[in-house]
């Protein structure tokens, strides 16, 4: 596989990981095994029959899981670092013909940093949530994070190239939304005073 096209795929992927860890690793082995994807040396345990079946439980567990208010927040603190690994691992898995520590390295950096970057929103996402509403609406929250990751992942495998816009949108937005909160942070910070006069 073309190393650039390799990393657009695993780019996808692990922002799909973000929003689920384990929904963009089930299609990718899925995909291996259909022969739709070639994965790099050393990792065809990905596309055996045994893992394909052990990720089917896993994802449906998450799903399941993620779906029962309080308990959504308490798997951020152990899918954070997992979706990290699980965006390095698939990001790896398809660069093929290079030196080890060039492979890891592009796979920690772009695989593992796109997976926690996207991992991080949705848990402030669900925090926010929380808050707000007492959890009463993380279903949703929990819903769409879902259709994001299956979307994600159906694009990645199928058009890598519009899988890395999407991705790329939301980099983007997800930015522009942090700087725009810093800057009115720091508006607060700098009038603190206003609107407590009688």
């Amino acid at each position: 596989m073309d190393i650039l096209l390799a990393l657009i795929l695993g780019v996808g992927l692990s922002a799909a990981a973000g929003f689920r860890v384990f929904v963009p690793l089930l299609g990718m082995s899925i995909a291996a095994q259909a022969g739709h994807l070639e994965l790099a040396a050393g990792f065809g345990w990905l596309s055996t029959p045994t893992v394909t079946i052990a990720l089917g439980i896993a994802t449906a567990l998450e799903i399941a899981a993620y779906f029962i208010p309080w308990l959504d927040n308490a798997l951020d603190t152990v899918a954070t670092p997992a979706a990290v690994v699980a965006g390095t691992v698939m990001t790896a898995s398809l660069l093929g013909d290079m030196s080890p520590l060039l492979r890891w390295g592009l796979a920690v950096i772009a695989g593992g940093g796109v997976a926690g970057t996207v991992q991080g929103a949705t848990v402030v996402a669900r925090g926010t949530s929380t808050v707000a509403t007492a959890g009463l609406a993380n279903p949703l929250v929990a819903l769409a994070e879902l259709a994001a990751s299956g979307v994600t992942t159906a694009l990645a495998l199928a058009v890598p190239l519009i899988a890395l816009v999407f991705v790329a949108s939301f980099l983007i937005v997800l930015g522009a939304r942090r700087r725009s909160q810093r800057a009115g942070g720091a508006k607060e910070a700098g009038n603190p005073g206003r609107g407590s006069s009688a």
